[in-house]
């Protein structure tokens, strides 16, 4: 007798009382430490992390060890959880290398923390706040490409998200995954001037480098493209708290410009625009969310579910960051008002961790058509 089909599970898209209170936290250390004007002051300086942003942000909130479990040292939460305080870094555009170390570099070491000894101590490091580490890839490499993402420690890797501030360096070989340091001898750190100043991207220049071997060429492979995977699902949701700011902005903006003794939100050509928004914003929301809780729950949907939401979402941030620029008028043309910063990182977004267009390629390969 066959057991009768049991349909999926619907996917819980709603927040729950700890992702409230983990959101109300983030969102008040972040206006206290990364508000608009300390984070433009950031992008013109040499050292664009605030180390105390970071470590009360990493090991005060305890939000660096999300996704590490407790044997580890972690919080033992899940990628729900990972995702709020993605949403709020991306309504602040507060530069913590947040997504690329403890996301991406952790969700890598978590694949093989049971097999590595090396990799689970380093995921205490990580899940304390003690260190920082980033996949030695290009940021635009997408889940689907992680196989060609084969760098060496005789070569050179461009484009590296947050690789000048990364403590250790995951570098992917040909013969497995390794742990390079990033001060090590034959190691070459060349910081590079990006769109996004918010988020550094550097050269990395390996010329013999010694590193610890975390993995083989298999294995290796396998957690490069979870990590990547885990980086383009999440990366939605700071997407969407991008979006979400550049509306919540435009909308008060508007109601406080006036022409002609109106406020300009009143003319119905700007109450559609920014009605037309607002329904983009709150289906990127549902988008985003699902790709976390799919990781969340280990979905094998997850590759669809983060296909689906950075097809999506990605267009939707950079067209709520160009209606806020639009509509703030010439104040939004300024260095000193902070829409700027948001359409920059919007940019930069919409062709990290995979294109919108390679991930509607991905959705295609996934889903099964019916035949005529």
């Amino acid at each position: 007798m066959t057991a009768p089909h049991q349909p999926p599970a619907t996917p819980d898209l709603l927040y729950s009382a700890e992702e409230k209170d983990l959101r109300s936290a983030v969102r008040a250390l972040l206006a206290d430490r990364a508000d608009a004007p300390a984070v433009i002051a950031a992008t013109e300086s040499a050292t664009p992390y605030d180390p105390r942003l970071w470590e009360a942000l990493a090991a005060g909130i305890g939000a660096a060890g999300l996704l590490v479990p407790e044997r580890l040292g972690g919080q033992g939460a899940s990628h729900r959880e990972a995702a709020v305080v993605l949403e709020e870094l991306g309504r602040s555009v507060a530069p913590a290398p947040y997504l690329t170390s403890s996301v991406v570099a952790t969700e890598t070491l978590l694949a093989l923390s049971g097999e590595s000894r090396h990799a689970a101590d380093l995921l205490r490091e990580l899940a304390a706040g003690r260190r920082t580490a980033v996949l030695a890839v290009p940021f635009g490499t997408p889940p689907s490409g992680a196989d060609a993402a084969t760098a060496s420690l005789d070569g050179t890797v461009r484009g590296v998200a947050d690789a000048a501030v990364a403590d250790v360096l995951l570098v992917p070989a040909a013969d497995g995954l390794y742990a390079v340091g990033a001060g090590a001898p034959g190691v070459t750190v060349e910081p590079l001037v990006p769109l996004d100043l918010t988020r550094p991207l550097a050269t990395l220049t390996f010329a013999g480098a010694a590193g610890t071997p975390l993995a083989g060429p298999d294995a290796g492979a396998a957690a490069v493209r979870r990590g990547l995977l885990a980086g383009a699902g999440l990366l939605a949701s700071e997407q969407l708290g991008l979006a979400e700011w550049c509306l919540a902005e435009t909308v008060r903006h508007t109601r406080e410009r006036r022409q002609f003794n109106r406020p300009v939100g009143s003319f119905q050509a700007l109450k559609h625009r920014m009605a037309h928004l607002w329904l983009e914003v709150v289906s990127a929301r549902a988008a985003a969310r699902n790709a976390a809780d799919a990781l969340a729950t280990g979905s094998p949907d997850a590759p669809l579910a983060v296909a689906v939401a950075q097809a999506y979402c990605a267009g939707v941030a950079v067209h709520a960051a160009e209606e806020c620029v639009q509509l703030h008028g010439g104040i939004g043309m300024t260095w000193e008002h902070p829409a700027h910063l948001y359409l920059k990182r919007a940019k930069a977004d919409s062709i990290a961790y995979g294109s919108a267009g390679r991930h509607r390629d991905t959705v295609a390969g996934l889903v099964e058509l019916p035949a005529p």
